[in-house]
């Protein structure tokens, strides 16, 4: 699978049925400067719940977003998104625009909740780019047997002398974590150089009402991996049971992974309805900002 023939992906893409195209979730593809990704050393993996704070905190505007998901996201009023905001128009926002968040820590205390929920970072990685920024990576696995969803997590880039150099607030692609599966949050940091540590703290993970998401499954997927292993072609089938209820929307996550297990690149991939008992056809391009790709995982999501 490593070393896949271009012609066969190129074929593959030839015979591709048109379908509902593929939303790139913040995260194009870079050449990396260096030809295996920065690991950071001494990793700083903190988990307790932060000390709400009033910091406005800044949000970039990604493919698909609209002013009503985006304060639905932070658990606040849209009112409040738009008196943060009087120069944004709803209607005129493009990918790569800022929002401010008025109170980020009324998101987090809403998000909370009484009983511990079992969250595991099992690995983070930051990947250099070609333009000297970084790609950062922290990947949430949920052991439990309901889904996470909220999920959130504060990335700290520290210097030498263990001095915030920057820090982002890293979503996931996808708005659950399903049971025994893993999703990383992630974010890119300009104008940063590789040989900074990182911190993690988990910000928000609430366990799901389940009857908010749909049982899909995945069929017939394919992760066909360029020449050079810096892209893979994915194609696959999303299958909604006949006793579900219709599906409004589905989604379809892909990790990529090196040889050595890290995360090097994410995408997610967005379909339509689907009736009960009935599937939708995926293909899109994940893309490595780091080694070259090994593997992809798949995770999926359909909302009523």
């Amino acid at each position: 699978m490593h070393k896949s023939l271009f012609l066969c992906v190129l074929l593959l893409a030839a015979c591709t049925p048109e379908i509902a195209q593929p939303i790139d979730v913040s995260l194009q593809p870079y050449l990396t400067s260096a030809s295996m990704p920065t690991t950071t050393p001494n990793i700083i993996v903190v988990v307790e719940t932060p000390i709400p704070t009033s910091t406005p905190f800044i949000y970039v505007v990604q493919a698909g977003d609209t002013l009503s998901e985006i304060a639905e996201k932070f658990k606040i009023s849209m009112d409040e998104l738009r008196a943060a905001n009087p120069d944004v128009s709803p209607n005129s926002m493009s990918i790569g625009m800022t929002l401010v968040i008025p109170d980020l820590s009324a998101a987090i205390a809403n998000a909370s909740t009484p009983t511990p929920v079992p969250v595991s970072i099992t690995q983070t990685v930051c990947h250099p780019s070609a333009d000297n920024g970084l790609w950062c990576f922290a990947l949430i696995q949920n052991n439990s047997a309901t889904p996470l969803e909220n999920i959130s997590a504060q990335i700290t880039l520290l210097d030498e002398n263990n001095n915030a150099a920057a820090s982002q607030t890293a979503f996931t692609p996808l708005d659950i974590i399903p049971p025994n599966s893993s999703l990383p949050v992630y974010v890119f940091f300009p104008d940063m150089p590789a040989n900074l540590n990182v911190q993690v703290q988990l910000l928000s993970a609430i366990q799901s009402d389940s009857s908010r998401y749909l049982p899909v499954t995945l069929n017939n997927t394919v992760a066909q991996i360029g020449w050079d292993g810096k892209s893979a072609q994915l194609s696959g089938q999303i299958l909604l049971p006949a006793e579900s209820q219709a599906a409004s929307r589905v989604w379809v996550a892909a990790v990529a992974y090196d040889k050595n297990g890290r995360v090097v690149g994410v995408r997610r991939w967005e379909g339509g309805a689907i009736q009960p008992g009935g599937s939708i056809s995926f293909s899109f391009l994940v893309a490595s900002v780091g080694a070259e790709i090994e593997a992809v995982d798949f995770v999926a999501q359909a909302n009523p």
